[in-house]
């Protein structure tokens, strides 16, 4: 069996964090799905009830901006694997 060098495992590091930021940049798929849903339901609600418009378009809003702000949490958590989590070597060399 082949030994592994030590020059293997910041490479795979480095595979594992990149793929790991792209299985997070998924959440945008869901993120834009949510607020689909959000106004769907808003102009099915309207569509019924005419006289509640403007309560329920506040609502929306809410909704909206939920769904919004847990989509703004994958690109943060992208960016934290990418920069943040480095391997010993990597460590070794920013500081020198």
């Amino acid at each position: 069996m082949k030994k592994r060098d030590e020059n293997s495992q910041p490479e795979m590091l480095e595979g594992a964090k990149l793929m790991g930021a792209g299985a997070i940049t998924i959440a945008s798929v869901g993120a834009a799905v949510g607020i689909g849903n959000v106004f769907s339901s808003l102009i099915h609600f309207v569509a019924r009830n005419r006289s509640l418009a403007k309560q329920s378009f506040g609502y929306a809003i809410l909704g909206f901006a939920l769904t919004e702000a847990i989509a703004s949490f994958a690109p943060m958590m992208a960016f934290l694997i990418s920069f943040v989590f480095r391997s010993k070597k990597e460590k070794k060399v920013s500081v020198s």
